[in-house]
C-alpha cells in the first residue's frame, strides 16, 4: 500500500480529567474515502478537530504527506491543503452562489485604483467547480439561501476543492437531508474520490458510509474499535461494531 496522506498515530485528547480519545491510530489513504463511524460521544468529532487543527493533542502525533506535522490552528491545516467541513458550511444565505464560492478571493482584472471583479471568469470557475460535482447552477447570482441542503453542501465541497484541498474532512454532511439530497451529497462524495482526492466522512448513518467508503473506523468512547477495507467487513458487521453490541472477536461469522 502506498504511503497514507495522513496518519494520526496513538493519538489521545484529555479535557480535564474526562479523557475524550485514547492511543487512536488512523491512515487515510490517497484517493480513498475513510469513513470514521461512532455513536454519539464516541470521540469522532474529538479526532476530526485535531486533525483539522482546532485542538491538539495530549499524547500522539499527526502526519501529514510522510512528515510529522505541528497543527496549531486550523489555518496551519488549510495551508497544507486539509480542509473541513462542518455543519454549518460557512456560507452566507442571502449572498450569490459565485460569491459564496469565493468569499473575498475573487478573480480580478485590471491593476492598481483600476481593479476589479471579472465576473465572467468568477461564474465560468464558479459553474466548473460545480459542474465537477456533477451540480447544474441556473442563475450564478442565485441566493445561497434559495438553494436545496444537498446543493449547499455540494456548493461548500467545490469550494474546498477549488482552494486546493488535498484532504477534505466531512462532518455528518447528509444530517437532516431527504432522501434525494443525500443522494446528491454522496455522488458528489464519489465524483471526489474518482479525481483523486482523499476524504474523511464522518457519520453515524452505516448505509451511507458502506455505500461510498473505501475504509471504514470505528470508534467507541474515544477508543478505536478497529478499522477495515470495504471487502473485509459486511454491512451488518459494521453496524453491530459501531452499536458496541459486539466485539471484534465476535464478528468472524460475519466478516468476509
Amino acid at each position: 500500500m502506498s504511503t497514507p496522506l495522513m496518519e494520526a498515530h496513538e493519538v489521545g485528547k484529555r479535557f480535564g480529567s474526562l479523557q475524550a480519545l485514547s492511543d487512536v491510530s488512523l491512515q487515510v489513504q490517497r484517493g480513498q474515502v475513510h469513513c470514521l463511524l461512532g455513536d454519539n460521544g464516541a470521540g469522532k468529532s474529538t479526532l476530526i478537530k485535531i486533525l483539522s487543527g482546532v485542538y491538539r493533542p495530549t499524547t500522539g502525533a499527526v502526519s501529514f504527506e510522510a512528515q510529522r506535522v505541528d497543527l496549531n490552528s486550523p489555518r496551519d491545516a488549510l495551508d497544507l491543503g486539509i480542509a473541513t467541513l462542518y455543519q454549518d458550511l460557512a456560507l452566507i444565505p442571502l449572498m450569490s452562489i459565485t460569491r459564496n464560492f469565493f468569499l473575498g478571493r475573487e478573480p480580478t482584472r485590471g491593476w492598481g485604483p483600476l481593479r476589479r471583479i471579472d465576473w465572467k471568469r468568477a461564474h465560468d470557475e464558479m459553474r466548473q467547480g460545480l459542474d465537477g460535482l456533477g451540480v447544474q447552477v441556473r442563475d450564478p447570482e442565485q441566493a445561497v439561501g434559495t438553494l436545496s441542503g444537498g446543493e449547499r453542501q455540494s456548493l461548500a465541497i467545490a469550494r474546498a476543492v477549488h482552494r486546493g484541498a488535498k484532504l477534505l474532512i466531512l462532518d455528518e454532511p447528509t444530517a437532516a437531508l431527504g432522501v434525494a439530497q443525500t443522494t446528491l451529497v454522496l455522488k458528489s462524495v464519489r465524483r471526489l474520490r474518482d479525481h483523486g482526492l482523499s476524504v474523511v466522512l464522518i457519520t453515524h448513518n452505516v448505509r451511507h458510509a458502506y455505500a461510498v467508503g473505501d475504509r471504514f473506523s470505528v470508534l467507541d468512547r474515544g477508543r478505536l474499535c478497529g478499522t477495515f477495507a470495504h471487502d473485509e467487513i459486511a454491512l451488518a458487521a459494521l453496524q453491530d461494531l459501531m452499536a458496541g453490541g459486539k466485539g471484534v472477536e465476535d464478528l468472524s461469522g460475519e466478516l468476509r
